[in-house]
């Protein structure tokens, strides 16, 4: 039966990239004081917990994602000290702290790789997955990597190739090694007993690999790529059947689910790329023995469509049993939401319409949300000249694929030159556009973004059915995407109009009035409800109107109704393990 009381269920976790978030010490790069020093904003937004991207000591190749020391602080964003203060002024605002976890590899001047390169005798010899080259000196197999190109470099100390997922400068851990998987647990307990809630795990299905390192399949016709690799990318052509998501790696997210119970109240939180995402979701978060939660980058690639966002929500559904999600729109590796969801031209007038439609809709899914530091401010994704850019995946890619600078620019606090982040030129360009939707100035406006994201989420919070109540999927046209809520004492219709029309739509039995309106402007007239163009609805829907159990018996197909009496099992008395 899942447990409600659970903290880390139906959560708002808000997440901060540190480097762009603000520059309290005038160096144009975001630091931890600077974390601090704005903690109350955060938590007046009403959100549970906040995720802290990577402030380890690093080279920052990859920007904190290439780890030299997992238990310090990068002296660019300060001190270990001013990670406790940030801790404890959380903890006094009642915010979760989250930090990232790179687990999967580390950066090329780690002590343990500097260790391992050095020759095939050392004792961590085999803490990084070397392998030797094919007779004619190629690499061993055909794996690439996420950024593109091969995934081995060849180590001419060792006369080796070595594995690497992302750039070569951060080689792969070999978990296949017990003391591999102690070592970093021991870096997790490490951080628990300091006091943090929990862990965001960066490619928390990237730990093991194949043994036998075999050839991955060409993607075949009609497969679905990886989502959010672009097409230029020729990652997007394997399917990967042997670098990622091998069974082994269930074994390591139970033995971190151990340590993690040994912490009440902690969470884990899954970061899931695969060429079945979704099912991979719930494969590693089902039952209480792997992860709590886990998000996916289906949402990051679905269209504006209500069709597609329905079908990603039903395939979830479909497999989903017990499985707890943590849906997301936007975050440090995508483009933002408002811009994938709007285009150029229609930016300045729409964005904010598509900014608040696609945060209530994102925070009206069964499971738990993370929103991107910026979201709350219907930020779209920054302007970053090709002179300007930094990421080495854009660099890689560019022009078709202008990389992850554009939704990593610094938050607008103000609306002055530089965005009230830095007394410095910020180590990327603050957007015009982004000075215009600046925190003070929404601040004062009743109707902006942020204010209308305030109440949203504090109302949002007093609602059993929109914190854990199950989600069921109403039938409307391909125009209009909606589901009701329910939990054993409430219900709650939600409608979204995702199209530039006026739509109509026939109510069902029980609907009341508007649960929420605030700053929406549907209308209803005798159980009919007409949303304006990108508008939403809530509705109140009597609970004693809704019988499961005449749901289940009026599919007539066999396999979707064993899916339905698994998703409504709650509501009809049974375990809460049916929940959806």
């Amino acid at each position: 039966m899942l447990d409600m009381t659970q903290w880390w269920r139906g959560s708002v976790i808000y997440q901060i990239y540190p480097r762009s978030f603000l520059d309290a010490r005038g160096d144009g790069i975001g630091d931890l004081p600077g974390i601090t020093a704005n903690l109350d904003y955060v938590a007046e937004l009403g959100v549970d917990a906040i995720w802290i991207s990577p402030f380890f000591p690093s080279p920052m190749k990859d920007f904190g994602y290439d780890v030299t020391d997992y238990r310090g602080v990068d002296p660019m964003f300060g001190s270990f000290n001013d990670f406790q203060m940030l801790l404890e002024r959380a903890h006094e605002l009642g915010l979760k702290v989250i930090i990232d976890l790179v687990f999967s590899h580390t950066s090329d001047q780690h002590h343990w790789f500097l260790q391992s390169r050095s020759s095939r005798e050392n004792q961590k010899s085999d803490w990084y997955v070397w392998a030797d080259p094919k007779p004619d000196g190629t690499p061993p197999n055909n794996w690439l990597s996420f950024f593109s190109g091969s995934a081995w470099t060849f180590d001419s100390r060792r006369r080796q190739y070595y594995l690497h997922n992302f750039l070569s400068c951060q080689p792969d851990l070999n978990f296949h090694n017990p003391a591999v998987r102690r070592a970093q647990l021991d870096n997790a307990r490490f951080w628990l007993d300091m006091g943090v809630d929990g862990f965001r795990l960066d490619t928390s299905n990237f730990y093991f690999h194949s043994a036998e390192l075999q050839n991955n399949p060409a993607l075949g016709s009609g497969e679905l790529k990886t989502p959010s690799v672009p097409d230029s990318n020729p990652y997007s052509m394997q399917r990967h059947q042997f670098d990622i998501s091998q069974p082994e790696n269930l074994g390591f997210l139970a033995e971190l689910r151990t340590l993690m119970n040994e912490y009440p109240d902690t969470v884990t939180v899954g970061e899931i790329s695969d060429d079945r995402p979704l099912e991979r979701m719930v494969e590693y978060t089902r039952g209480d023995d792997h992860l709590h939660m886990a998000y996916t980058f289906d949402l990051f690639d679905a269209k504006f469509e209500a069709r597609e966002l329905r079908n990603i929500i039903e395939h979830f559904q479909y497999y989903a049993v017990d499985a707890w999600p943590c849906w997301a729109l936007s975050n440090h590796d995508v483009m933002r939401v408002v811009s994938r969801w709007t285009s150029a031209e229609h930016l300045e007038h729409r964005g904010p319409q598509v900014a608040r439609l696609a945060t209530v809709m994102l925070c009206s899914l069964y499971g738990s949300v993370c929103l991107y530091q910026g979201e709350e401010l219907g930020l779209p994704e920054g302007d970053v000249p090709y002179e300007r850019l930094v990421d080495p995946y854009g660099l890689a890619l560019w022009p078709d694929y202008k990389g992850r600078d554009g939704c990593r620019t610094p938050m607008p606090w103000t609306a002055g030159e530089r965005g009230g982040f830095s007394t410095a030129e910020p180590w990327l360009p603050v957007d015009v556009h982004h000075r215009r939707l600046s925190v003070d100035r929404q601040a004062e406006d009743p109707g902006s973004t942020l204010n209308a994201t305030r109440r949203f989420l504090r109302w949002r919070k007093a609602q059993p059915a929109m914190l854990g109540g199950t989600l069921i999927l109403s039938d409307f046209d391909d125009e209009l995407l909606g589901w009701l809520r329910v939990s054993r004492d409430q219900a709650i219709l939600v409608v979204f109009n995702l199209t530039d029309q006026t739509r109509t739509t026939t109510l069902p039995a029980g609907a009341g009035d508007f649960a929420y309106q605030d700053g929406f402007t549907a209308s209803l007239d005798e159980g009919m409800l007409t949303l304006p163009a990108f508008q939403a609805a809530f509705i109140d829907i009597a609970r004693e109107s809704i019988d499961p159990q005449a749901l289940i018996e009026q599919e007539p197909d066999p396999e979707r109704k064993g899916f339905l009496h698994r998703l409504l099992g709650s509501l009809m008395g049974q375990d809460d393990t049916g929940a959806r």
